[in-house]
């Protein structure tokens, strides 16, 4: 279809767009007015003051994990190099049973406000500033990708100047982050959730009733090799099999999940450990279900462009930009539909930023600034504090916007560069809750090791995307059935990926899966801390550190102990367990 058949935004995009904005901003009024008297309000803040209710929270989580990144990245990832990442819903599954059998008990059981007061606990001071620097940098280096990728989709639908729109973008989620602390967070992300599914189905039904029926849509995807879902291949190199996708992005999941301090925070703001293991069943499904509606507009949109591909016949500029290309394509039978998208992709912007902005500001005021204090602040002054925060963590993000345009692609970019720290991270958790013999010094050279060399490989691979010395094998797209206008210009993409092809091979680890830093930075934190451990002399395990150590550990550190004390010290903690 031309260019200039295509539907614009109009009033009615406008409003329901205008709309959910405003939905968003009176959230937070309403949760600061609400909170206004409460006595406990640094609590209140980051916690809410530990009585919310499981469909806020189930809520929060699914719209705070499932970006715009991933509403915008996953239809581009499956266009462009086949349903094999789908299969991350597998994943997602035993991330859910992981986090309520070995890590959240541990986090109930201290019933602590920062994730990283854990670090401090099992190990040092220092061990817990090393793991709040990472969380600051992980959402610095996550929270600009997610502002872009609503900005983008706005600019392909309106022409509105991308950098604007961002900027708008945060000054609304700044605004309702700052007023309503944790509560405006989650009671907004339940209702950006709710537009975010509608906007999905919508699209998704739209599009299979374009292509002639689902029947239709599956056979011209088979046609051209993009239904792949079982590549056994071994190889680490090789981008997308079945085990870089399951068993790779098995502990990326894990970590953005199971010890970030997001994640922590929501969950302790159930009244208890049964209703936050209900929130993340929820949270499960409902991950699984938007990833799997999204991976299918994905092959939805290819079945509408199959001989006339967007990005060849330069109708858009990067595959990024499908997406909202085709929303246009459909809004001509459907008044509204581009607000109603565009605010689904907003939604899951909004969520994401906006819960990275409220732990951080808790991050930023536990870790921190906190524990630096000769007297304590009152809690009015406290609360005040955090949400300077959020405003000056806000500016700081909008400003590194700048740098997400050279990254490439938005699904491999957000996972290379969450993947330097989710390694660490979960690495010097795991090292504490397991290993009862590690010490600080190992946790410290761990942690610093592996995020050093996460770093050095995701940034070494950026580099030579960038530079076009690594390229990856794409599914075949068509021209055929393109106006003879946009055909032009076309002819000359084979000989630009066949010059590319004759680059030199880079390094190694630069051409490994993405999908595998978390485990390089996993295994290099647990190893590298265990051997430092062993030659600084490992940790004494006592019976008051008991409720450090994940469930599964703690039954093998109770055999053998049959003297008094110990029985006595475990039963008194077993018994302030029992009580969170």
């Amino acid at each position: 279809m031309e260019n200039a058949a295509r539907k614009q935004f109009d009033l009615l995009d406008g409003l329901v767009f205008a709309g959910m904005l405003g939905v968003s901003a009176l959230v937070g009024v309403y949760q600061a007015y609400n909170s206004r008297k409460n006595p406990n309000a640094v609590k209140e803040y980051l916690v809410g003051g530990q009585n919310m209710s499981i469909f806020p929270i189930s809520m929060s989580l699914i719209a705070s994990y499932i970006s715009g990144i991933a509403i915008l990245g996953l239809p581009a990832e499956m266009y462009v190099y086949g349903t094999q990442l789908w299969c991350i819903v597998i994943a997602d599954c035993f991330v859910s049973l992981t986090m309520a059998i070995v890590y959240l008990p541990v986090f109930y059981g201290l019933r602590i406000t920062s994730s990283y007061e854990y670090l401090e606990l099992r190990f040092n001071r220092v061990v817990r500033l090393i793991g709040s620097f990472i969380f600051l940098l992980k959402m610095l280096l996550y929270i600009p990708l997610v502002i872009y990728v609503p900005a983008l989709a706005f600019n392909q639908v309106t022409g509105v100047n991308l950098h604007a729109i961002a900027s708008v973008v945060c000054a609304v989620c700044i605004f309702y982050t700052t007023l309503g602390g944790l509560k405006a967070v989650v009671w907004t992300d339940a209702i950006q959730t709710i537009v975010m599914f509608g906007g999905v189905i919508v699209v998704a039904l739209l599009g299979t009733a374009r292509a002639g029926g689902w029947s239709e849509v599956w056979r011209r995807n088979l046609e051209t090799g993009r239904i792949e879902f079982f590549n056994m291949d071994p190889n680490p190199t090789v981008r997308h099999t079945f085990w870089t996708v399951v068993v790779g992005n098995y502990l990326n999941w894990l970590a953005t999940c199971s010890v970030n301090q997001a994640m922590v925070q929501r969950c302790l703001a159930m009244p208890n450990l049964k209703k936050s293991n209900i929130t993340i069943a929820i949270m499960a499904v409902g991950i699984v279900a938007i990833v799997s509606l999204s991976c299918y507009t994905g092959i939805v949109i290819f079945a509408a462009f199959y001989d006339c591909d967007p990005v060849s016949s330069k109708q858009i500029r990067k595959p990024d930009q499908l997406l909202p290309f085709f929303v246009m394509e459909l809004a001509q039978a459907i008044p509204g539909l581009p607000g109603l998208f565009v605010s689904g992709v907003f939604s899951a912007a909004l969520s994401t930023m906006s819960t990275g902005l409220n732990s951080m500001s808790g991050v930023i005021y536990e870790d921190m600034i906190k524990p630096c204090l000769r007297k304590p602040m009152s809690d009015v002054a406290a609360s005040r504090l955090m949400k300077l925060t959020v405003l000056l963590v806000g500016v700081v993000c909008l400003a590194l916007v700048l740098l997400v345009e050279k990254l490439s692609g938005l699904i491999q970019a957000g996972k290379s560069l969450s993947g330097i720290t989710a390694g660490p991270l979960l690495g010097i958790f795991t090292l504490g809750m397991f290993f009862p013999f590690a010490n600080s010094r190992g946790a410290i050279a761990g942690a610093l090791v592996s995020l050093n060399l996460v770093a050095w490989i995701s940034f070494g691979t950026q580099a030579a995307l960038a530079s076009g010395k690594i390229r990856f094998p794409v599914k075949p797209v068509s021209l055929d059935g393109c106006p003879d206008g946009l055909k032009l210009g076309a002819a000359n993409l084979t000989l630009v990926l066949d010059s590319a092809a004759a680059e030199e091979t880079p390094f190694f680890l630069y051409r490994m899966s993405y999908l595998w830093y978390t485990w390089v930075g996993f295994l290099t934190a647990i190893i590298v801390g265990l051997l430092v451990s062993w030659i600084t002399g490992p940790n004494n395990y006592k019976p008051a550190d008991y409720k450090l150590y994940t469930p599964l550990i703690r039954g093998l550190l109770c055999r053998g102990k049959d003297t008094k004390a110990d029985a006595a010290e475990l039963e008194k903690i077993d018994e302030r367990s029992s009580k969170c």
